[in-house]
């Protein structure tokens, strides 16, 4: 909901603290300061960030020019933080007011920017204290694959699958040392031992198949192909209960056997797509592996069908995560485990894993990752095979690589939402003006019918030029020679607004009276009566005798 004047004249009497930040700002504001508030506040509980008022009681409003366009600082926000934070612009009497909403971090999290966790400190910035970070990390409970399994020792953990992860890692930290660690170094050096002891993280990732079988049997991922619908036995099953880095390209293997290819024409190019994107999955596999709740007895489950691949785990979402926020927020459930996988860069910290799952669905013309299913106890996940929009692929071509490396998943969602003619939520609205600037967008209409589609340009690449003008609609002069013919043909009468509005009905009330108002100051129309007796004439209005 929008502030108030109201909320605006408490907020101004209320003391500087916890959920209030105020900044004079008349002139501007450092971009990266205003990163770094943020993160300090989301740390503290979430709050206000208030520009154009003084810091200091009374506080006055002394107005403010910084961020002059609130939709490009609420994006930036995004690709820096992966964070949404509303940025508001609230004009006053007394001038123009920015406020930045801060939501708060989630239990057993903590915003960082650069490495650096941030709290407020008076009128500084400082880092909040291990002590502190550690009772935030504990909020949620102890982290299960952090613990030590009594009684493993490092014979139970694969000499191979150590390699692998050693390997990994000194390739993604580009530091040839590590390759030549022994296996106590690198367990000690990525905390999968502690204090001599292997850590549960250890056994899912490194262990042997006796120890999975003895310590942790319900470390264990399950495939299953199957065919058709039909209940019965799979097709193809195997159990994989080892170290995920001695399964891990099997199971792609597996996968991959039954990944046919869909073509669709472009111009004088037939190009192919793989039903299942090698990326896509991996990061799916990932998720399921790092956030399942290793308490539970069940196993990972991926059933692939011929279009579709299903990937149920053990565990509902973890604590404030949910399908509608899942692009946007973290929070890892097996904290550990997932600090193994970001060092050799199979994951990243920032939780962008559902990102590349949407971005592949949607530069691949398919349909957005699904969680229906999803319940308090297992997380269903589907990914759907099937090319559903070539079109939109044809559109991501023309585009090209160093453009789509630029878009952020937000951008690939509003390119999706405009693709299948559905109205942009307003979380996506703040994307739409780099998507202009790029040359993606053309809006249409003014004010508060302004709408969104596709550009001509890109239609017009795909040959699709009549698509374009049916998304686009009637351009404003059609659109007032049809009002002008309505009021021509009932001259006699005079036109009511509620039949002109028939006579444009995908046009709100506000658009249609301001191309009559065009009309009129060209002399073409007039406006005889007020309010519902209003009635419209053709031609200029007759002088008024004196």
């Amino acid at each position: 909901m929008p502030t108030t004047r109201e909320q605006l004249r408490h907020w101004l009497s209320e003391p500087e603290g916890t959920r209030l930040e105020f900044k004079e700002a008349k002139n501007n504001f450092h971009f990266d300061k205003l990163v770094d508030y943020c993160v300090a506040l989301a740390n503290e509980g979430g709050g206000k960030i208030i520009f154009g008022v003084t810091d200091r009681r009374p506080r006055r409003i002394v107005s403010t020019t910084a961020f002059g366009e609130p939709g490009r600082t609420e994006a930036g926000l995004h690709d820096r933080l992966r964070h949404r934070i509303p940025v508001e612009e609230l004009i006053v009497p007394e001038g123009r007011i920015l406020i930045v909403h801060v939501p708060g971090r989630l239990p057993g999290t903590a915003w960082n920017i650069n490495g650096r966790y941030l709290k407020r400190a008076g009128d500084d910035l400082t880092a909040l204290g291990d002590s502190e970070l550690r009772a935030i990390f504990a909020e949620t409970g102890p982290d299960f694959s952090a613990e030590v399994c009594s009684g493993a020792g490092i014979g139970d953990l694969s000499p191979v699958a150590i390699a692998s992860f050693r390997e990994r890692w000194a390739r993604k930290t580009q530091d040839p040392r590590k390759a030549g660690w022994s296996d106590p170094e690198t367990l000690n050096s990525a905390e999968l031992l502690v204090d001599g002891g292997v850590t549960y993280a250890a056994l899912i990732l490194l262990g042997t198949a006796g120890a999975l079988s003895r310590w942790l049997a319900q470390a264990e991922v399950v495939f299953e192909y199957r065919s058709s619908e039909a209940s019965g036995p799979a097709a193809d099953r195997v159990e994989y209960r080892e170290g995920f880095f001695l399964w891990q390209e099997q199971i792609w293997a597996k996968i991959n056997l039954r990944n046919e290819r869909q073509s669709y024409q472009d111009g004088l190019f037939r190009l192919d797509l793989p039903t299942f994107d090698e990326v896509a999955v991996r990061e799916a596999l990932l998720n399921a592996l790092a956030h399942r709740d290793y308490r539970l007895g069940g196993s990972v489950f991926i059933r692939q069908y011929s279009q579709r691949l299903e990937i149920v785990s053990p565990g509902g979402l973890p604590a404030g995560i949910t399908p509608e926020n899942i692009y946007d927020q973290q929070n890892p459930r097996n904290r550990r485990l997932a600090e193994a996988l970001a060092r050799c860069g199979l994951i990243e910290r920032s939780g962008q894993g559902m990102n590349l799952i949407v971005e592949s669905a949607i530069r691949q013309g398919k349909p957005l990752p699904s969680f229906a299913g999803t319940s308090a106890h297992e997380v269903r996940l589907t990914l759907e095979g099937a090319v559903k929009n070539p079109d939109l692929v044809r559109f991501m071509e023309r585009l090209g690589e160093a453009k789509l490396k630029s878009f952020s998943t937000a951008d690939f969602l509003v390119l999706d939402h405009l693709q299948r003619d559905l109205a942009l939520p307003e979380s996506l609205r703040v994307r739409v003006p780099q998507l202009i600037e790029a040359g993606v967008v053309e809006t249409v209409g003014r004010g508060r019918g302004t709408k969104y589609i596709l550009s001509r340009s890109l239609y017009a690449a795909i040959g699709s030029k009549g698509a374009y003008t049916r998304r686009r609609g009637l351009d404003r002069e059609t659109n007032k020679a049809l009002l002008l013919k309505h009021v021509e043909d009932n001259s006699s009468a005079g036109a009511r607004m509620e039949e002109l509005m028939q006579v444009l009905p995908a046009l709100p009330r506000g658009q249609i009276q301001a191309l009559l108002r065009e009309l009129r100051a060209d002399g073409k129309v007039h406006m005889v009566g007020t309010t519902k007796a209003a009635r419209w004439y053709p031609g200029a209005a007759p002088p008024i005798a004196t």
